[in-house]
């Protein structure tokens, strides 16, 4: 259509020519119903027949009009030849494929733009990039839509889905075969799953007396002191964070059938394993311990270890020593979002090609007496007596912030095809992530949600998904005001109104700062795993902004329909992460 802009005025119809954009009525002109004239035929002196065709094509409809009857053009013309004719298609008979894409065309306006529908888990939703349809269309109301085409004035086109050639290697697809956990909860991944279906939490009043005088004493601290369930001499050279991570690969490496010991006992090529995990300091007590010792006993009382123990990347270091991992080892630092992330580069990794096993995950212990009080002074924790309740309330309408937290969450993942050949469980696929950054504040989240739905739907999409795949929600939702907000705003924008089970996990276990998307993705996993989902602690009543499906009170089936679950973490500075696992049928 020329760049023109459409300018309506009033003619007769005696003075219309074939290239007029024509409505029959203003009303017509105001809702966009434009028809381009084709073709002009005198029936008498006092009567015109035009033949009239949709502007971005469609098929032809005759109008007889007395002459001096007034009509609504559109102060342009255009060439009515290159309008193209096109027949209505029937969809009566046509039986119906998830993966099949319809497209509608509102042909009548000018300056309408393609709609284009997926067929997922037996609806029509909108592929839009921005949100999911609030409502799905079902096979009944598209094969209508075909059928009154050409009488509204649209175009109808159904695409079915094709049929996949053989094709050159590509991308491989990642599993996940292992889970290890150490949490507030407890010692293992069975502990967490069983304190989340059961909805106890983890936290605890700080007793320790360097803890005396701050304003909340609270936090989410692992049960068991982890250096007693290692080799004393081992556990000398880890740092605390250290510690948890390795107690947790260690039963990761040994839920995926592996042997005790590591590579080399498992028959594995140590150069074809990686260790990728998230942290944001790591064990903050080292640095302050070896401060404090340097004030009372001088240089020599530091011990030599305090350098290598105080690094954030000591965790991901010492799960290399102790299973003889040689491939690589990283450490993201990108605050609360760092064990995602983690996870996230460990799938590319194994993706295309680097390694074929991969652990994953993230670990932090920074319950120090200067980190808490930072935080109090923040505003950003949570009052409360741990004995009455979790003091953290997730979307809770009372909710007044975090409750710090320790742990480590770790997940064994590899290449399908590695796993297959050795006759590994397969508790579901690691099927994509998504990054983003809010660019907005130091510390506050971007209220809007703009970045975060960024990341969700780039998750998705890296997942090879559809919004409509998605069947729950483990939200990062760290109990703090705006922050829940604006996680809440980004998913009601991207999930486009569907009613999808969303929980969070911090009532549980307070916030595991770095270490908070190993564990909470070793949750969503086993959540699939499973088919349930664990309740919301915490939230006695929801807050009337969230407008979400948050699951509290009792564990609830998984749903059905649908295979994506997101795990979301994100963290001061604007870094958002989100993780997309599918299950496996």
């Amino acid at each position: 259509m020329p760049e023109v802009p459409i300018r309506p005025y009033e003619v007769t119809a005696a003075e219309v020519v074939p290239g007029d954009l024509f409505a029959l009525t203003p009303e017509d002109a105001a809702e966009r119903r434009w028809h381009v004239v084709t073709h002009t035929l005198p029936v008498s002196p006092e009567v015109i027949r035009v033949t009239l065709r949709p502007p971005l094509g469609g098929v032809d409809h005759e109008e007889d009009l007395r002459r001096e009857q007034t009509v609504t053009v559109a102060g342009r013309r255009v060439d009515a030849a290159a309008v193209p004719l096109v027949e209505p298609e029937s969809l009566a008979g046509v039986e119906f494929r998830d993966g099949d894409r319809l497209t509608v065309l509102r042909a009548v306006d000018p300056l309408a733009a393609e709609v284009t529908y997926v067929r997922r888990w037996g609806a029509w939703h909108r592929d839009t990039a921005e949100s999911a349809d609030a409502r799905a269309a079902t096979d009944a109301e598209v094969r209508r839509w075909a059928a009154d085409a050409g009488r509204q004035g649209t175009v109808v086109r159904h695409e079915p889905r094709p049929v996949r050639q053989a094709r050159a290697a590509g991308p491989r697809r990642v599993v996940v075969t292992g889970l290890g956990a150490v949490t507030p909860l407890g010692v293992g991944a069975g502990e967490l799953w069983d304190g989340l279906v059961e909805g106890r939490h983890g936290i605890r009043e700080l007793t320790d007396p360097e803890f005396d005088g701050l304003p909340v004493r609270t936090a989410g601290t692992v049960p068991v002191d982890p250096a007693s369930l290692l080799p004393r001499q081992a556990a000398r050279r880890m740092n605390r964070a250290a510690q948890f991570a390795v107690l947790a690969a260690r039963e990761a490496w040994a839920d995926a059938g592996y042997a005790e010991g590591g590579t080399r006992e498992s028959g594995l090529d140590p150069e074809r394993v990686g260790v990728s995990l998230g942290a944001i300091l790591g064990d903050a007590s080292v640095l302050v311990g070896g401060d404090r010792k340097l004030r009372d006993r001088g240089p020599r009382g530091v011990s030599p270890l305090t350098t290598p123990m105080t690094v954030p990347s000591q965790a991901a270091s010492q799960v290399s020593l102790d299973l003889h991992i040689t491939g690589e080892a990283r450490t993201v630092t990108s605050a609360c979002a760092s064990g995602t992330e983690a996870i996230g580069q460990a799938v590319d990794r194994i993706r295309y090609g680097r390694v074929d096993v991969a652990l994953a995950g993230g670990a932090e212990a920074v319950i120090t007496p200067a980190i808490m009080a930072s935080f109090a002074a923040m505003r950003a924790l949570a009052e409360g007596d741990p004995s009455a309740g979790s003091p953290s309330r997730p979307f809770a309408k009372d909710r007044d912030g975090f409750v710090n937290g320790e742990g480590a969450g770790v997940l064994v993942l590899e290449s399908e095809e590695h796993a297959r050949a050795r006759g590994a469980r397969i508790y579901c696929e690691a099927a994509g992530w998504g990054l983003s950054a809010d660019a907005h504040h130091v510390a506050a989240p971007d209220p809007s949600g703009d970045g975060i739905a960024l990341a969700l739907r780039r998750a998705v999409r890296d997942a090879g998904g559809e919004v409509a795949d998605v069947v729950h929600v483990n939200a990062h939702a760290t109990a703090t005001v705006e922050g829940d907000l604006a996680e809440a705003r980004a998913l009601r924008r991207v999930l486009g109104g569907q009613d999808v089970p969303v929980t969070a996990l911090k009532g549980h276990l307070g916030h595991l700062q770095g270490a908070a998307g190993g564990v909470e993705a070793v949750a969503a996993v086993l959540t699939l795993h499973h088919r349930t989902v664990p309740p919301t602690v915490g939230c006695g009543e929801v807050d009337d902004g969230i407008d979400l499906d948050v699951v509290r009170d009792a564990p609830r089936p998984l749903p059905e329909t649908g295979d994506l679950v997101l795990s979301n973490s994100f963290g001061f500075g604007g870094h958002n992460a989100v993780l997309a696992l599918r299950r496996v049928a």
